[in-house]
């Protein structure tokens, strides 16, 4: 007598880990985000008083990059360690970094006018975390859900991540509005529950350890990453995108200066983008991108950049607030599709160390971008240095379509995600007994 097979959940939600798992990404994006708006405005602020404002650009440049060093630095170290130990561990040990990091903040903040060398201090130690954290939670998801439901658990990860970043900057700018040290402690408590929720995930069974050296292993992430074409041209695809066309750094300048807005429309003005990327993720979400991916993926992306020149010559804050809204929209896409192909065409052995890289890369095109927005504005005044960088990313795009005609043939992600061997199965042994 045959044995029916086990009926595939619906929707990832019907997985207990996954809802953990979905949680603690929210609430952490949240506490994030909250905590990097206010450290922003907090420094665009006081170097605004008294080195004036291109000055001020600059050192929000620097911002960016006192977050990007650390994930620099660490980056294989990170990946071998995520594809080497239990990934669930090493979560719960940078969520609990980014604990201690909110509390500093929330007892800096009050003080009236804390220093910017602390503030770059615990902008550092931010960035440490968050090189443990990407690696280790991105290998971890796809061992949550059986490969085929693997595209819509991506889409609802966006998605988390999207609501976290439509939400927490305003209310870390409304917030600081009442008082400098709510944004820390409310983002305090949502790190709490996202530990919470990380240990409520079960142990998963990671895959057998390479009797490689450590170094050997590391050359063999990057030598994969270099040999898939695909997952190469992905992961490059944002990186010069965004280093050209995020205008993330920019926007105190604009809330302050141009659109006169004030940190509550920072706030806005930094949500924007998510506003119309958790659109777009809600609705993959629940349905599928369909066929020609990898040509949906560089449009996405020409997009991006059209969105982001508007952006940059707008004088209106609603004008500004649609471009940047239009621009999420055509990132979520982008993000969608690069996360699924490289999820899809990676071994769960190497997903540590393609992860690690692909988090430089993320890391690269986000803070790399504020510098070099920071930069720009400083030499040729922040309305060019949008302009011109929103110009480029439509540039890339078109540049990418000739170099990675493998990306640009790539189908449809429910026909590749078919073809992978299933995750391992949640390991029921005794924690004692996992090595």
């Amino acid at each position: 007598m045959s044995i029916a097979p086990k009926a595939l959940p619906a929707s990832p939600f019907a997985i207990g880990a996954f809802r953990a798992f979905w949680t603690a990404k929210l609430a952490s994006t949240l506490a994030q985000l909250m905590m990097v708006v206010v450290i922003g405005w907090q420094v665009y602020d006081i170097a605004r008083q008294t080195m004036g404002i291109r000055d001020a650009a600059l050192l929000l440049g620097l911002v960016g990059l006192a977050q990007f060093l650390p994930v620099v630095l660490l980056t294989l170290p990170v990946g071998w360690v995520a594809d080497r130990f239990d990934r669930r561990q090493i979560a719960r040990a940078a969520i609990a970094l980014e604990i201690l990091c909110a509390a500093l903040l929330a007892w800096l903040a009050f003080d009236q006018r804390p220093s910017l060398p602390a503030l770059f201090a615990v902008a550092s130690t931010l960035g440490v975390a968050r090189a443990f954290a990407a690696p280790a939670l991105t290998a971890l998801a796809p061992n949550l859900v059986p490969p085929a439901l693997l595209p819509r658990a991506i889409a609802w990860n966006s998605m988390g991540w999207q609501v976290g970043a439509v939400m927490g900057p305003p209310l870390g700018g409304y917030l600081y509005a009442g008082a400098p040290a709510w944004p820390y402690l409310t983002a305090l408590t949502l790190l709490g529950v996202a530990l919470v929720a990380l240990l409520r995930i079960p142990p998963v069974a990671r895959p057998p350890r390479s009797a490689e050296p450590p170094l050997a292993q590391v050359r063999a992430g990057l030598a994969y990453v270099w040999a898939n074409k695909i997952v190469l041209g992905a992961i490059s695809l944002d990186l010069f995108a965004v280093i050209l066309g995020g205008a993330t750094a920019l926007l105190p300048i604009y809330a302050r200066d141009i659109l006169m807005v004030g940190p509550e429309g920072l706030g806005h003005l930094r949500a924007a983008p998510s506003v119309g990327a958790a659109l777009v993720a809600f609705i993959l979400a629940r349905g599928s991108l369909g066929g020609r991916v990898g040509v949906k993926l560089l449009a996405a992306v020409a997009l991006f950049g059209g969105a982001i020149t508007v952006f940059g010559l707008s004088e209106s804050f609603f004008l500004s607030l649609a471009a940047l809204g239009v621009a999420g929209a055509a990132d979520m896409v982008s993000v969608y599709v690069r996360q699924s192909l490289i999820q899809i065409h990676t071994p769960d052995a190497m997903r540590g160390r393609v992860a690690a890289v692909s988090s430089l890369f993320i890391g690269a095109s986000n803070e790399l971008g504020e510098l070099q927005s920071g930069l720009a504005a400083a030499l040729i005044g922040p309305v060019a240095a949008a302009v011109a960088g929103g110009l480029g990313a439509v540039g890339v795009a078109l540049a990418w379509s000739r170099l990675f005609p493998a990306l640009r043939a790539a189908d449809r992600l429910e026909d590749a995600a078919a073809s992978v061997a299933a995750p391992p199965a949640l390991d029921k042994r005794p924690k004692e007994a996992i090595p």
